[in-house]
């Protein structure tokens, strides 16, 4: 099967991770864990925290200039921004109007998307439609998360698992026969209960109650969502190549979402992908929801990984249950 011809394509990366590293050993000394506790089960050393003051919107407008510098784009060219993230600055607006604002890109459209850590593959799929469908000619895709922030830092099992970043793309129509060849998409809402934040919408409203119980956080039950990683990216990574025309011997990197170490192989294992091809940075900085695949596809390109004309897969696993993929031709 013939590859599609690309009608967008990813033109410029970049990435803003706060200065502070909370270290294992910073963990051992706040919560009943210890380094070789979470090292071994998800493969994380160090993760960054923001500041109290720090904004998802702050985060996302300082990985959005850098990417629109390396782009050449100004904000009055945008004509798209949408942005993905759990942790969204306040519930209304949608803090895809605060980074249009801070940028000054007056002439765009901005909006949220939540798909949890599957959101950075969402919104860049609706960025490829509403530019396909001759709608503008420059989009701006964002993954800004603050998970550090709906956290609980009495649970062991969840608090040694997150951090904080952004990371941004410039996404234009392609004219040079590079750029994103298929996507792929899924939900199942049946499994929400697995992942989730209890408290905090218009069902279950904040009160005195549900902040004492700590209901706001994020809760997980870790075994049942480990499964349901592993099976829904590795169908993602299947569907995605198919489409493209591709299998997985033409993959030249996968930047897979850094849940943890154990999801990450065995997804590669289940995509027939040796570890060689796959990019890790779950390590330094944790889960960081949806904004781990672009942060990681930003240290790619810079760090030479990926290389113009190679095959890159990204899929990506979250809450919801979401999960989707993507194939690009870099």
């Amino acid at each position: 099967m013939k590859s599609p011809k690309p009608a967008v394509e990813i033109t410029a990366t970049g990435r803003y991770l706060p200065e502070r590293i909370l270290t294992n050993a910073d963990l051992e000394r706040m919560v009943d864990t210890s380094d070789e506790w979470i090292r071994e089960r998800t493969g994380i050393r160090e993760r960054r925290i923001g500041s109290c003051e720090l904004s998802c919107a702050e985060m996302g407008t300082a990985a959005s200039r850098i990417a629109m510098d390396r782009a050449g784009v100004t904000a009055g060219e945008i004509d798209l921004i949408v942005v993905s993230t759990a942790t969204p600055d306040r519930l209304l607006p949608a803090t895809a109007c605060d980074i249009q604002a801070r940028l000054g890109a007056t002439h765009a459209a901005a909006m949220d998307i939540s798909a949890a850590c599957s959101g950075f593959i969402f919104a860049l799929t609706v960025a490829e439609g509403y530019l396909t469908a001759g709608r503008g000619e420059i989009a701006l895709v964002v993954s800004t998360e603050k998970m550090t922030s709906i956290v609980d830092w009495d649970d062991r099992k969840t608090c040694v698992l997150f951090g904080d970043g952004a990371g941004a793309v410039v996404v234009k129509r392609s004219t040079n026969g590079r750029g994103v060849l298929s996507s792929f998409m899924r939900s199942d809402g049946t499994l929400a209960e697995l992942l989730w934040r209890p408290a905090g919408g218009v069902i279950r409203p904040l009160d005195q109650e549900r902040l004492a119980a700590k209901e706001h956080t994020v809760k997980m039950a870790g075994r049942e969502v480990y499964k349901a990683a592993v099976r829904s990216m590795a169908e993602a990574a299947d569907h995605a190549l198919a489409r493209a025309g591709l299998t997985s011997d033409d993959v030249d990197l996968l930047i897979p979402h850094q849940a943890n170490m154990r999801i990450i192989e065995s997804t590669a294992r289940y995509a027939n992908i040796p570890m060689d091809k796959v990019f890790v940075n779950v390590d330094r900085y944790g889960n960081m929801s949806s904004a781990t695949v672009p942060v990681a596809l930003d240290e790619a390109v810079e760090s030479g990984r990926l290389k113009p004309g190679q095959i890159c897969l990204m899929v990506a696993f979250g809450a919801g249950f979401t999960w989707a993929s993507s194939v690009v031709r870099w």
